[in-house]
């Protein structure tokens, strides 16, 4: 991790992290600060710094819907990161597989919804 680390920039300590299934799909976006990452590499799940709740979390801990990381990038100034993986179940706290299930249209000034629901929140949250 160390030598991951010296080509990384935290700002306030944390760094974003874009992360992708396997077939391509964009699924979210999420923040990791050292422990977080640490505990990825450690473990080949994705771990993430919650802002919300102010602790590092594993992806999926409540709902179950883990992500197996398969390959890290670094972008070009090491400002971020891009985690490619397999995603079980959904990556959405909303019931869809990806975060960005929403398109915009300029056109009408609406955002419609182009993705599939995967599961039911009220029944993973409570």
């Amino acid at each position: 991790m160390e030598q991951l680390q010296q080509y990384l920039t935290f700002k306030e300590g944390l760094i974003p992290v874009v992360v992708v299934e396997v077939e391509g799909d964009v699924l979210t976006l999420c923040y990791m600060n050292g422990e977080a990452l640490r505990k990825t590499l450690e473990t080949g799940q994705v771990h993430v710094f919650r802002r919300s709740k102010g602790r590092v979390m594993l992806k999926g801990e409540t709902s179950g819907h883990t992500q197996k990381v398969k390959e890290i990038r670094v972008d070009c100034e090491g400002k971020s990161l891009m985690m490619v993986v397999e995603q079980r179940v959904g990556a959405c706290h909303l019931g869809y597989r990806s975060c960005y299930h929403r398109r915009y249209s300029p056109g009408s000034d609406t955002l419609e919804v182009c993705g599939q629901k995967v599961f039911d929140p009220d029944q993973v949250y409570g």
